[in-house]
């Protein structure tokens, strides 16, 4: 013997249909929130005023002919291999973590000669944004490398 289908059945089909869709709407968006480490901007309408002189100075730091090669050493310090900087240029750094959970780490590096820099104390462990500034007077380059 088969129960008649009422409309007590469908509503209840609908609000649990429409309830597994709404609780996996806020547990996607609680997951989301909670992993957001911070904003790429402060203003995107300051940011854009500014978008013409940061290509200037890209092309500025491009002409210089300076690169370079960001890697965690053996013994699990930041080293830089600069290739095209004058001798004598300076090197300091600005660790991020991608997502913006952990404190942002700043601290020069020491030349080890041939254009290659070294840092004073091991990396923590995990991937990391290095901020790269390397400066020789009034000329200086800026990137940003990822190192694991």
């Amino acid at each position: 013997m088969t129960k008649r289908f009422t409309g007590w059945h469908m509503t209840a089909i609908l609000v649990g249909g429409f309830s597994i869709v709404v609780a996996v709407n806020i547990l996607m968006a609680t997951l989301a929130i909670g992993s957001f480490g911070g904003v790429v901007v402060e203003n995107s309408y300051v940011a854009s005023q500014n978008f013409n002189r940061w290509l200037e100075q890209a092309e500025r730091e491009n002409a210089l002919g300076w690169n370079a090669r960001v890697a965690r050493s053996g013994d699990g310090r930041l080293e830089v291999v600069t290739e095209g900087t004058p001798k004598g240029a300076k090197a300091t750094v600005e660790l991020r973590h991608p997502l913006g959970r952990d404190e942002t780490l700043a601290f020069p590096l020491t030349s080890a000669g041939n254009g290659r820099y070294l840092s004073q104390r091991a990396l923590p462990e995990g991937r990391w944004l290095v901020r790269l500034t390397l400066s020789h007077g009034a000329d200086s380059l800026r990137m940003e490398r990822p190192v694991g």
